[in-house]
């Protein structure tokens, strides 16, 4: 029986603590250093940082006097946060899980960055991401079963969310790099429309798709990150019970049995609570789909890494190069016609979405438990079609499979809908446990 490192912690709760001084930051400080010192070895959640305990606690010593008061104190003082490391943050270096020298990929801190330390927040380190945040994986194990993967590409926030190690982490997410490891994960994690967060400061993957998001234990802790780091944040979001939008045809078929017959009980779970459940035909060819978003991504894959592989290439890991080389080979009116392609499959989402009168629809967060084994992230088709329209989504934890690895419902909202696919997803939390 593997051990497992799960001890998720609400950020609401830690943020509440460390405000009122219960504990103390240089505590606080020394309790996550030697917990990351403990249980990281483990998991390898975080990239190795040697300097870790003396940054750290600089920056608590200076929130302590820029903030003595309690009561003046922002929101996220002092809480520890994992961030993606293709994310860029000042005084720490941006390695991207590749083997590239040190210095190349160096930029500005992220916006995503400077809002977290805005809001009091102090960067844990750099967690581990599969390369540029595409395929190839990286060494984090998953928490709940270390012999399986956590997911990817934001591997290492998903678990360091899942072991306690900080009760918020920012990974992003191109096609299923925020809610797949968070199923695989048990933990929550939410992708906002594209765009709603600025991506800048962020090495990109496919800037046509690439969306900063958050992991954390519940909702409540992705309703706080989310109104802090998000653009043009409204407050007062309608907690009514929502519809609620099951879409028929070929794309739920690519969930593993198991795993569909684990939604059903959910769907059906939340029907017996009172939930309108409306089961609406979309995607009829979803393999069409599936084409058309990965011309775009390979394509500007391709793109985004032209001068770098073209000096580094030989440093590349064959997952990545293989992309690589698929895009390099899509033409650039391929990539047009892909975009526009997407623009009449978001009217027609918005069409059918509005004639059923669905608020929020649901699907599996993945395609079945994490995978056995590190040399797959797993399959992100779960995700792909909301990605590729940009719509906002988040997993919340429902259930486990017979071997006992976590599972996810998807929840997804409507374009710029973040503030009401939060507040309404709250009443689906309360079914599900």
């Amino acid at each position: 029986m593997e051990e497992s490192f799960v001890r998720p912690r609400s950020l609401t709760g830690a943020a509440a603590g460390l405000r009122s001084g219960a504990p103390g930051l240089t505590e606080h400080v020394d309790r996550l250093c030697a917990l990351v010192e403990r249980v990281d070895p483990l998991i390898q959640a975080f990239v190795p940082e040697p300097g870790r305990h003396g940054r750290l606690r600089a920056r608590a010593r200076e929130l302590a006097a820029r903030y003595p008061e309690p009561a003046g104190r922002p929101p996220l003082y002092g809480v520890a946060v994992g961030v993606k490391d293709i994310v860029h943050v000042d005084g720490l270096p941006t390695h991207g899980g590749s083997a590239l020298p040190p210095g190349v990929l160096a930029g500005p801190q992220a916006v995503v960055v400077d809002r977290l330390l805005a809001a009091g927040a102090m960067v844990a380190g750099k967690t581990v991401t599969a390369e540029f945040a595409a395929s190839a994986p990286g060494p984090t194990r998953n928490p709940h079963h270390p012999g399986h993967t956590p997911g990817g590409s934001s591997s290492g926030s998903a678990a360091a969310v899942a072991a306690g190690l900080v009760p918020l982490a920012i990974g992003t997410q191109t096609v299923g790099s925020v809610i797949r490891p968070a199923a695989y994960c048990g933990v929550v994690g939410f992708r906002p429309t594209y765009g709603r967060i600025p991506i800048a400061g962020v090495i990109p993957n496919a800037p046509s798709f690439d969306t900063l998001g958050v992991f954390t234990a519940d909702l409540a802790g992705a309703a706080l990150a989310a109104s802090l780091l998000c653009d043009d944040w409204r407050t007062g979001a309608t907690t009514d019970p929502p519809v609620l939008g099951v879409p028929d045809g070929s794309y739920l078929e690519r969930a593993e049995p198991a795993a569909l017959r684990a939604f059903e009980g959910w769907v059906e779970r939340l029907e017996r609570a009172g939930l309108t459940v409306r089961r609406v035909p979309l995607f009829p060819d979803f393999a069409e789909v599936t084409r058309q978003l990965q011309n775009v991504n390979r394509f500007e894959l391709a793109r985004s890494h032209a001068d770098w592989f073209a000096r580094f290439g030989g440093l590349y890991r064959p997952e990545t190069v293989a992309s690589i080389r698929v895009g390099q080979g899509v033409a650039a009116e391929d990539r047009a016609a892909a975009l526009q392609f997407r623009q009449r499959l978001r009217e027609q989402v918005a069409a059918a979405t509005a004639e059923a009168g669905v608020d929020l629809w649901l699907a599996p967060s993945a395609t079945g438990g994490a995978p056995e084994g590190l040399h797959s992230t797993g399959d992100a088709v779960m995700s792909l079609p909301w990605s590729f329209l940009g719509l906002p989504a988040l997993s919340l934890p429902a259930g486990r499979t017979a071997a006992g690895l976590p599972l996810g419902l998807q929840v997804i909202g409507a374009a710029g809908g973040d503030e009401r696919l939060l507040a309404q997803a709250a009443v689906l939390e309360g079914v599900l446990g």
